[in-house]
């Protein structure tokens, strides 16, 4: 989607407590880009918490969005066909509103959106995660924002805070608690939402005493693991460092500029495999970064901070698609033979006898179908599924979903895989994996879409997403087909087969 905006687009104030911000009206929503939450974490400030920005004099134009972020694509590279984008300047740290009425007259709903990329790459800019539709049919207020990725946010660095990209969110979160009822809307009222890497943080947050009473509604879409312990964490960080000859210390990587920082992290991913006898499941996962447990700015995973009640003032919706994994399936047939799947279901399935347990479950299933199922389960679909489970074990409010409508697009059967909830909740069709539902866009997606935003807007107005709660008795789960029913959770033979798995951070093995 492509905003209409002129150089003639009327103008729209707002005052921040930094200073006054002017964005422009486009197609009937306030629009402000770029506006900095915290300083540039660069010099001082760089691999530290976030600092409060600087205030500013006169008015600050908020026309653009802010870099990005420094990237690592790994081995997305050859899907994206493109080096990674560099970052332009440093001031990485900005995030975007959308209001239908930047004033204090009638404060709306807020939602704020964090987007995914594996921790290491995307930005709040991508056209596909362009909120104006849910902004305009829901009434509310739509705020996204960058972090900090990969090294920079994620690593795990001596003399550095864990977590920084985390902190990043929760710095985001505070300014919108002290400046959004300048843009209309409620600081009292604000849902964090999230897919993939996103929903994992989402996931972490509700685990993080810095983010307790910031928000007050969460929707996961798809929560992205892993989560790592600290010496697994830092021993990644150390293979990284060497690739510039240095240690894994704020002293030695503040030398390196950042965007060469981030293709070390990139670097790192040679040889990733042969790495699996300390990194385990990490040597073969898409990413070497993840939130790290480290008992302090994370101090449990959020499974067990969900199930000990840390989620009870905080409704949540969390779900996962049917086929999450088989975007990632290697192309052309045959692409997963026999070996290739045993070892997945050894690698990724719960408990020693994992791989005899999926082929007993799934007796029908092919090799491919097997090698999406296990590495879907433990990736995607079991952590959201659990992340309900614990929220209701621990006294909390939960509604689950499960998007199994596929996407028609016969060239690249994808079924309903990871990301393709993103063309249905902003109504992005065009870009992304909205390309997927092809040309028209089918009526099946328009109704699934509009059901979507219904419930994700309805949901951050009232709590009510337009489905009965989740509970360990009747599981009952908003299923995204055609058409959308509720019935009882639709995976629970993989329900079954990880119930007694803990999800805890991943280990270093040696």
């Amino acid at each position: 989607m492509t905003a209409e905006v002129s150089e003639q687009s009327p103008a729209a104030d707002a005052r921040t407590t930094a200073g006054t911000v002017r964005g422009r009206w486009e197609n009937g929503l306030a629009v402000f880009r770029g506006i900095p939450f915290a300083a540039p974490p660069v010099g001082e400030a760089r691999f530290a918490a976030p600092r409060r920005a600087a205030r500013w004099h006169g008015v600050r134009e908020a026309f653009a969005f802010g870099s990005c972020a420094p990237q690592d694509y790994a081995v997305f590279r050859d899907q994206v066909g493109a080096l990674p984008p560099q970052s332009t300047d440093d001031d990485w740290l900005t995030l975007n509103v959308w209001t239908p009425a930047p004033d204090r007259a009638a404060p709306r709903p807020v939602m704020v959106w964090i987007h995914g990329g594996a921790y290491k790459l995307s930005s709040s800019s991508d056209s596909a995660y362009d909120p104006r539709s849910i902004a305009r049919e829901g009434d509310l207020v739509v705020v996204s924002c960058n972090y900090r990725l990969g090294v920079e946010g994620f690593a795990a660095i001596e003399g550095a805070p864990a977590n920084r990209g985390l902190l990043d969110q929760v710095a985001a979160l505070e300014w919108v608690r002290e400046n959004i009822a300048a843009f209309g809307g409620d600081p009292g009222q604000v849902t964090v939402f999230g897919e993939s890497a996103g929903a994992g943080s989402v996931a972490a947050l509700l685990a993080m005493p810095s983010a307790a009473g910031l928000f007050h509604r969460a929707i996961a879409q798809s929560v992205g693991g892993p989560f790592l312990s600290p010496e697994l964490a830092a021993d990644v960080s150390a293979v990284i460092a060497s690739r510039r000859g240095l240690r894994p210390t704020a002293a030695d990587l503040a030398a390196v500029e950042p965007n060469d920082l981030a293709m070390a992290g990139e670097e790192a991913t040679a040889g990733q495999r042969e790495r699996v006898g300390r990194w385990g499941q990490l040597a073969d996962h898409p990413s070497l970064f993840g939130p790290v447990v480290d008992g302090d700015v994370l101090p449990t995973t959020p499974w067990q901070a969900l199930a000990a009640g840390a989620g009870r003032g905080v409704e949540l919706i969390a779900g996962h698609t049917r086929d999450e994994y088989r975007s990632f399936l290697p192309p052309g047939p045959g692409a997963v033979d026999e070996r290739e799947v045993s070892r997945a279901l050894t690698v990724y399935g719960p408990g020693p006898d994992a791989e005899a347990a999926y082929r007993s479950a799934f007796p029908h299933a092919s090799a491919e179908q097997l090698w999406v199922l296990v590495r879907s389960d433990w990736l995607f679909r079991m952590p959201s599924l659990r992340l309900a489970e614990s929220q209701a074990v621990g006294g909390g409010r939960a509604h689950v979903y499960d998007l199994t409508w596929p996407a028609p697009d016969a060239a690249h059967p994808f079924g309903a895989c990871h990301g393709l909830d993103l063309p249905l909740v902003f109504g992005d069709f065009t870009t992304g994996f909205g390309q997927l539902l092809g040309v028209p866009t089918p009526v099946e997606a328009l109704h699934l879409a509009a059901r979507f935003r219904t419930a994700w807007t309805a949901f951050a107005t009232t709590g009510d997403p337009g489905w009965p709660a989740f509970d360990t008795e009747h599981r009952l789960t908003q299923v995204f087909g055609a058409p959308p029913t509720v019935a009882a959770y639709p995976e629970e033979t993989s329900r079954q087969l990880w119930q007694d798995h803990e999800f805890p951070p991943l280990p270093l093995r040696a």
